[in-house]
């Protein structure tokens, strides 16, 4: 077997010297940002939003993410916020659509927030629906983009019966993302998938993110595609060190956003910038194009033209901070979160 690379430690993110929480938390502003639709269950995202000597990070892991987990996010809010970042290899990525779990009467208008994107990427398996919603929901797309190429997210919400009854509903698609929890489901949901001669691509996402050892997919063969969040890994430069490795394995990588404000798109943005062509030339699409999911944001959002995005960075406007400040309880909320992810992070850097 082929052996694998360490884990790129949360070090590698941070600056050589760690700025004390005290100073952290002087530097924070909490946001609450009203979204358009539903999305992960939420109508608001929040997020704690760090001004450093290098410009600003972003701290925003979901309310069930806990420590430490959690410490990886607070290290790449401090990577944008307190070192240089390396520089992009292009000046602009192509991103793709998102479609949350909505009902599929609503997807042509959310489909028109995209202008020029070929690739769709629509969310499935969300709790309280079921296949055949899905199956109409990316039927309302195709009707509207017959020539969109489609991904579809479970979020780990499928057994692998479900998958395969899914796989085979769905019709031609580029890949379908986490579709099982655990890693040994998606191995054997890829082997059954060529076996019964579905094209249909696997893509992991949680079982790379989520794992104490994110190269075990690569290392069962359990994907053929990896889904790259900067922020729940690390930073740009824990990403950039991952998706090498699992590059280096034949897996193709798509750099995605958790639902990042406009401040931690950038570090998204980058890493797509930074990823190298695949073999065959050319470039995924990168599953960057959240701003359309939000209805106001800290900074002018980042202008989508003919499917690609600037790689730009933002700088959050002092009116914009005021008007979406979270409410006391929120913002006590985050500094506590902010605190038990220091002590991660301080572990990490020892």
């Amino acid at each position: 077997m082929v052996g694998f690379s360490p884990l790129p430690s949360l070090a590698a993110s941070l600056p050589p010297n760690l700025p004390p929480v005290a100073e952290i938390l002087d530097r924070t502003r909490i946001v609450a940002l009203p979204l358009r639709v539903r999305f992960r269950g939420i109508t608001v995202r929040e997020a704690a939003l760090i001004e450093g000597p290098h410009g600003w990070g972003e701290f925003a892991p979901f309310r069930e993410y806990e420590a430490p987990e959690t410490s990886a996010w607070l290290a790449s809010a401090l990577e944008s916020a307190w070192t240089e970042l390396p520089a992009p290899r292009r000046e602009s990525v192509e991103v793709n659509a998102t479609i949350p779990a909505i009902p599929a009467e609503q997807v042509p208008a959310l489909v028109e927030r995209y202008p020029g994107c070929r690739t769709f990427k629509v969310k499935v398996a969300e709790k309280g629906q079921s296949l055949e919603d899905d199956v109409a929901r990316v039927a309302a797309l195709r009707r509207v983009r017959p020539d969109a190429l489609v991904r579809v997210d479970a979020n780990r919400g499928w057994t692998l019966p479900e998958a395969l009854a899914a796989a085979e509903a769905l019709g031609d698609l580029d890949y379908m993302e986490q579709p099982c929890a655990s890693v040994g489901e998606l191995a054997e949901l890829k082997e059954e998938l060529s076996r019964r001669g579905i094209p249909t691509r696997i893509a992991a996402d949680e079982s790379i993110r989520r794992s104490e050892d994110p190269f075990r997919v690569a290392e069962l063969d359990a994907a053929h595609a990896a889904v790259l969040k900067a922020a729940p890994l690390g930073g740009v430069r824990r990403l950039l060190g991952i998706a090498e490795h699992l590059a280096g394995r034949g897996m193709s990588v798509t750099v995605a956003s958790a639902l990042d404000t406009v401040v931690g798109l950038y570090s998204g943005l980058l890493a797509a910038a930074c990823q190298p062509a695949l073999p065959g030339g050319g470039f995924p699409a990168a599953g960057l194009a959240t701003q359309q999911l939000f209805a106001a944001d800290v900074a002018e959002p980042l202008r989508l033209v003919d499917g690609h995005l600037p790689v730009c960075r933002r700088t959050p406007e002092p009116a914009r901070l005021d008007e979406f400040e979270a409410d006391a309880p929120t913002r006590d909320l985050w500094i506590r979160r902010i605190r038990e992810a220091y002590a991660g992070v301080v572990s990490s850097a020892e």
